[in-house]
């Protein structure tokens, strides 16, 4: 989905919001986040009426590389 628009929205366990932005995925399709160490966030991405929701934490030894939200 190339320069397609994605709203990005990323919350922590205690309600503390970690980006709620806009956000335009470039050529190669695929939006890179830089997320902050040892926290579990709930994500959700939307495109249009689609979107997706994931847990996603950042601990050692997890992974740093996730492909596998599909928006719905």
């Amino acid at each position: 989905m190339v320069n397609e628009e994605f709203e990005v929205y990323i919350v922590e366990e205690d309600g503390s919001v970690i980006l709620d932005e806009t956000l335009t995925a470039p050529a190669n399709g695929f939006i890179d986040l830089w997320l902050p160490r040892d926290k579990t966030l709930q994500i959700t991405i939307t495109h249009g009426d689609k979107s997706a929701e994931s847990e996603l934490s950042t601990f050692e030894g997890d992974d740093t590389c996730i492909t596998t939200m599909q928006l719905m």
